[in-house]
């Protein structure tokens, strides 16, 4: 999710590799699979790509239209683009009523567990302004497109577009193919790469669940009692990080003796040159790995995939160097910008990191006295922690990771780049298969 739409590319998801249908996608054991072999979703996203990245396409223009509108106004009233949309859309939505909140968790109280409603609060509150919110944003778009005489050019899709074809006018400017693409290309890339990632998997799992049972039947065993005997009967704790290398170990084993292909066409990572600029750092500036996370401190996914990545990294000690940057979902996280600024106020103190894992365990709480507290709590110098609260470089800093994010092509958090190249799949295996990548280039 981008800065100004909370929709943008939730649903983009793939580009059109270069090949047909029916066209050999993997190979072992002497069998030929195609797309028809695929789950139904993998298949209908793969054989419908070139409709999918035409509405992509369509989505990225009104994406870089509704940026255009949104600075041109911010300008106007000489203020940021969040501080026009703090002001103009969330402070004109109305807070819940207590009434609505108590039926709200009410009607929840099985899948809340034994927590209070005092303690979910927030969440209860965010999913009530949300809708409210999103349709005060829709309306107060249409209103700067009439002001701003938004209106289309040049059909985004139409065939032999030119580089200096006219897509779209908003507020003077004019969007050519030229800068269009030039905006979106990394976002297209990824998306081109992303389908191949699917796909892959998709393959990868297929082949290997048919070859578990060619070679369970070689040994006149049931597949079950192969995983038994390979993978389950050697846990001992019996978690993910545990049971993953030993599965992987047995896919390759098979891949290896039944001679498995894999001709899809492989989509090369797109390799950007990510700046590490003065952001908080953990290990040495001469690591031949180089992990940059942009995150959101009161985003959820965050908060589960920055341990996960931690633990991954410290395997790889002196070899790898983790760089954290700031990418605050203003519109749905409405204290993620002040989360990112305290964070920036731990770091002057030489606490980042011990500060943002409070934050990631108290994403219920991030108000402005929690912050401080937070910061009493790991013994900072609360006087000085408020100073820099409203130090304008660290918010400049904020704002300037947060461009330098829209130029990578982010769209939500959290995203994680190892040697510029993003790491799609965020898991343990993910995170090693990216680092491992990179050691060997």
């Amino acid at each position: 999710m981008k800065l100004f739409s909370i929709i943008l590319l939730l649903f983009l998801s793939f580009n059109a590799l270069a090949q047909k249908p029916g066209e050999i996608l993997a190979t072992a054991n002497g069998q030929n699979y195609t797309a028809v072999d695929l789950a139904p979703e993998v298949r209908q996203e793969f054989e419908n790509l070139p409709k999918m990245i035409a509405n992509v396409r369509q989505s990225l223009l009104e994406q870089q239209i509704n940026e255009i509108l949104f600075e041109a106004e911010a300008a106007a009233q000489k203020i940021t683009v969040e501080k026009l949309i703090e002001r103009e859309i969330r402070a004109k939505i109305a807070a819940p009523t207590e009434a609505q909140i108590k039926a709200v968790y009410e009607a929840n109280r099985a899948a809340v567990d034994s927590k209070t409603l005092e303690e979910i609060r927030p969440q209860i509150v965010a999913f009530l302004k949300r809708e409210p919110e999103q349709a005060a944003y829709n309306s107060y778009l249409s209103n700067l497109k009439v002001k701003y005489k938004a209106a289309l050019g040049k059909d985004v899709n139409a065939a032999n577009l030119t580089g200096f074809e006219t897509l779209a006018t908003a507020a003077g400017q004019q969007i050519s193919t030229r800068s269009y693409d030039a905006k979106n290309k990394i976002a297209l890339a990824e998306i081109e790469a992303e389908v191949y990632e699917r796909t892959r998997a998709a393959l990868e799992q297929i082949v290997y669940s048919e070859l578990l049972i060619a070679e369970a039947k070689t040994q006149n065993i049931g597949a079950g009692d192969l995983i038994e005997r390979e993978i389950t009967s050697k846990l001992k704790d019996y978690s993910d990080e545990e049971r993953l290398p030993l599965e992987n170990a047995l896919r390759e084993k098979l891949f290896r003796k039944y001679n498995a292909k894999f001709t899809i066409k492989e989509i090369a990572p797109v390799v950007q040159n990510i700046s590490t600029d003065d952001d908080p750092t953990q290990g040495k500036t001469t690591a031949p790995v180089t992990v940059v996370m942009f995150t959101d401190f009161q985003c959820p996914a965050c908060a589960g995939v920055h341990p996960v990545l931690k633990r991954v990294l410290a395997e790889y000690a002196d070899k790898v160097r983790f760089v954290v940057r700031d990418f605050p979902l203003v519109q749905i996280h409405e204290n993620a910008f002040q989360s990112a600024i305290a964070a920036g106020a731990a770091n002057a103190q030489g606490k980042f990191y011990e500060y943002t894992e409070v934050l990631y365990k108290n994403q219920n709480a991030l108000d402005a006295v929690s912050l401080k507290k937070y910061a009493a709590d790991l013994g900072l110098n609360v006087k000085q922690f408020e100073a820099d609260l409203a130090n304008p470089k660290i918010a400049d800093e904020i704002r300037k990771d947060i461009e330098d994010g829209k130029r990578y092509g982010l769209s939500g958090t959290p995203t994680v780049f190892v040697n510029g190249a993003r790491v799609r799949q965020l898991s343990p295996e993910g995170f090693r298969r990216a680092v491992d990548r990179a050691l060997k280039k």
